[in-house]
C-alpha cells in the first residue's frame, strides 16, 4: 500500500477487490456447457446474482434460449436480454412474487422434456425469492416462520433445513418436476460449509437432511405457534430428495464461486503491498457483535507481534433481534462490538461488508472504523454499547459518516471483513 494512501481507502479497495473476484462476469465465463442440444436450453437464475448470471449465460449459450429471471428488487443489470422473463421479489422475507414466480419457474422446469436442457444458475438470496410452501401451509405462515428464524439467532443452515422441507421447489424437487431434461446447476455460494444444499435451499440438488432435522430446529429456538408447521413437517410426502434418488443421475452440479474465492483474492492484494496476512476462515458463524469482541481481542494480540497484519475472515453472521424497530444488519452489529474491545486502540482499522451491496435490509454495504472511532462516539455522546442493545448500529455509524455504499454489487458470497492492524512510530498517521 502507497505511503500516501489512508488505511480506510485502502479497506475499500481491498473489499472491491473481493467483489470483482466473485462477480458473474469474472466466475461463470467458461462453465457453462457447448455441447449442441436437439432441443431447447431453459435458463432458470434465483437470487442476487441472478440478472447478471443470467445475462451472461445468454451471451455465451448457442442454440435456442429462453428462461426465466428472478433477483431482489433493485437488483437487475442493465439491459437484460429480451429472451428473459425477468422478476423482482422479496428478500430476506418472501412477499407475493416470491410464490408467483416459484409457481412460474416450476411450470418451466415441468414442461421440459428429455431432449432439452435445464441450466439452473444459483445464489444467494434465492430461498427468500422462491416460495412455493407445501400444502398444509399458507404463504402468510410460511412468512412468519421464516421471519421467526431469520430473528432468533438461527444458522443459516438450519434456516434452511427448515425451508427445504416446507417448499415445494426446495431439497431437489424443481429438478423432480423438470426430469427427463439433462440438469445443470451451477451455483455462487453464499453458505458457511458451501454446501449445494444450502445454496438457495437446493432447488436442483440432494438433500441429506430429513423432515425430522426441521422439526429439531423449531424445536432448538422455541417456536411456539406449532399449529399447520408441525404438521407439515410430519408428513412424508414433505420430505426432500435423497441423495440415492436416480434421478440426480442426470444432473450435474458445480460451485463456480464461494466465500474463499473473495477472501484469497484481497489476502494477494494485501500480500502485494506489503501486509502480511491471516485467513481466519470463509465460514465463521456466530452472534455478530460477539464475534466482533472476540476478534479486537486477536487484532491486539497481533499488533504485539509488531508489523502489519491483514486480518481477513468470512461467513454469516446472525443478529439476535430484540427490538423490532431497530436498523442495521450484522456487519454493522459486527463492527460495533469490535469497536467496543478495541476501544480506540491505536493502529487499528477495519472494513466489515456484505459482499451483495446490502447489510441486511439497509441501503448500505456495511461500515469502517479507525482508531479514532472511540474518541468520535464519546465526542458525540454515543455508546455502542447502546445502540447494539437497541439493534440499532445503523444510526450508530450513520452519524459518524463511517458507511460503505456501493449499491447492489450483482453477487453475493455473504459476509467480507478485514482488519488492518499495525504498530507504527506515528500513531497519528493512521486511519
Amino acid at each position: 500500500m502507497p505511503a500516501s494512501e489512508p488505511r480506510l481507502k485502502f479497506l475499500e479497495r481491498l473489499f472491491a477487490t473481493a467483489v470483482a473476484r466473485v462477480h458473474p462476469s469474472s466466475c461463470l465465463s467458461g462453465h457453462l456447457p457447448t455441447d449442441p442440444v436437439k432441443g431447447r436450453t431453459i435458463l432458470l437464475a434465483a437470487g442476487k446474482a441472478a440478472a447478471a448470471m443470467g445475462k451472461l449465460a445468454v451471451e455465451e449459450l448457442s442454440g435456442q434460449v429462453s428462461g426465466l429471471v428472478v433477483t431482489r428488487h433493485g437488483h437487475l443489470a442493465a439491459h437484460m436480454p429480451p429472451c428473459l422473463e425477468v422478476i423482482e421479489a422479496g428478500h430476506p422475507i418472501p412477499d407475493v412474487m416470491s410464490e408467483k414466480v416459484a409457481c412460474r419457474m416450476m411450470a418451466l422446469a415441468r414442461a421440459a422434456t428429455d431432449e432439452d436442457r435445464v441450466i439452473m444458475l444459483v445464489s444467494g438470496g434465492a430461498s427468500a425469492l422462491l416460495s412455493a410452501p407445501v400444502d398444509e401451509i399458507s404463504f402468510e405462515e410460511k412468512q412468519k416462520v421464516t421471519k421467526f428464524l431469520l430473528h432468533c439467532g438461527a444458522s443459516i443452515s438450519e434456516i434452511n433445513i427448515v425451508r427445504r422441507h416446507l417448499s415445494k421447489i426446495k431439497g431437489g424437487r424443481l429438478a423432480q418436476l423438470a426430469a427427463p431434461a439433462r440438469i445443470y446447476t451451477f451455483l455462487i455460494s453464499d453458505v458457511p460449509g458451501d454446501q449445494p444444499r444450502d445454496i438457495a435451499s437446493g432447488p436442483t440438488v440432494a438433500d441429506e437432511t430429513s423432515l425430522r432435522d426441521a422439526q429439531d430446529v423449531l424445536e432448538k429456538y422455541g417456536w411456539q405457534d406449532g399449529g399447520n408447521i408441525l404438521k407439515a413437517l410430519k408428513n412424508p410426502r414433505n420430505e426432500s430428495l435423497f441423495p440415492e434418488n436416480s434421478l440426480f443421475e442426470n444432473t450435474s452440479t458445480k460451485i463456480v464461486a464461494r466465500a474463499k474465492d473473495a477472501l484469497e483474492a484481497a489476502a494477494h492484494m494485501a500480500g502485494k503491498e506489503g501486509w502480511q496476512t491471516i485467513i481466519l476462515g470463509d465460514d465463521l458463524e456466530g452472534l455478530a457483535h460477539e464475534l466482533g469482541r472476540e476478534h479486537a481481542g486477536l487484532a491486539r494480540s497481533y499488533k504485539k507481534k509488531g508489523g502489519r497484519w491483514a486480518i481477513i475472515s468470512g461467513g454469516e453472521t446472525t443478529v439476535e433481534v430484540k427490538n423490532p424497530h431497530g436498523k442495521g444488519g450484522r456487519n454493522l452489529e459486527y463492527l460495533a462490538g469490535l469497536a467496543i474491545g478495541l476501544d480506540g486502540e491505536a493502529g487499528i482499522s477495519a472494513l466489515a461488508c456484505d459482499t451483495d451491496g446490502i447489510d441486511g435490509t439497509e441501503d448500505v454495504a456495511g461500515a469502517m472504523i479507525g482508531d479514532d472511532f472511540m474518541e468520535k462516539c464519546r465526542a458525540q455522546k454515543m455508546s455502542p454499547a447502546e445502540f447494539l442493545i437497541e439493534n440499532n448500529t445503523y444510526g450508530l455509524f450513520k452519524q459518524l459518516g463511517a458507511f460503505v455504499k456501493t449499491g447492489p454489487t450483482l453477487t453475493n458470497v455473504n459476509d467480507f471483513r478485514v482488519i488492518l492492524v499495525e504498530a507504527r512510530a506515528n500513531e497519528k498517521e493512521f486511519g
